[in-house]
């Protein structure tokens, strides 16, 4: 009988052994979500903190341009609203992230139309503060995209480590949901620019 005694003590030692190593493993993935996901945040960030100085650049080229210029702002108020909902929430959800990249499309074409107007002012284009914003721009229109890549990266992980068996018998039981990827739907989106000369 005391083998038995034993045996079970075993088998209930390694169940709970393995029960608290998935579970902390999943807190673990569940974190470096949020950090990957905090990292856009800081980007996204960085690019509404550049878009005022950007319009203030322009605004005294673009006398005509007053609707282009009003476009831009209001897109960016519509991206940083979308980004604080995430935030609000936690971070992201399958609503509020499909919100953000909408908005955040949004923001990128009307960005667009701005630097494709400032093309016809060539005083604009030599502006030395212009330039740097265009480069700050464009820096950081990278790192939002290696962000991005390194969420996507961290939500997979997080996601199959939920779905495989056997972790998946326990994921739900400890609050753990699948993360949303970020990823962008407007086809035209996903197009790859067309440059000509």
């Amino acid at each position: 009988m005391s083998v038995v005694l034993i045996v079970l003590a075993v088998i209930g030692g390694v169940l709970i052994l393995w029960l608290i190593s998935t579970y902390n493993r999943l807190v673990n993935l569940r974190n470096q979500v949020k950090n990957a996901w905090s990292q856009i945040d800081v980007q996204l960030q960085r690019r509404y903190d550049l878009i005022p100085n950007l319009v203030e650049t322009v605004k005294g080229y673009m006398t005509y341009e007053k609707s282009t210029l009003e476009a831009v702002i209001a897109a960016r108020s519509q991206a940083v609203s979308a980004k604080e909902s995430v935030t609000r929430q936690g971070g992201p959800t399958d609503g509020s992230i499909k919100e953000l990249i909408a908005a955040e499309s949004t923001l990128k074409g009307t960005l667009g139309n701005l630097f494709a107007l400032a093309e016809n002012y060539p005083d604009l284009k030599a502006n030395e503060t212009m330039q740097r914003l265009q480069e700050e721009l464009s820096s950081t229109e990278n790192k939002i995209a290696f962000a991005r890549q390194a969420y996507n990266d961290q939500v997979m992980g997080y996601n199959t480590t939920q779905q495989v068996f056997p972790a998946v018998l326990i994921a739900a039981t400890f609050g753990h949901h699948l993360a949303d990827m970020y990823e962008i739907e407007d086809k035209l989106a996903k197009q790859a620019v067309k440059v000509s000369f």
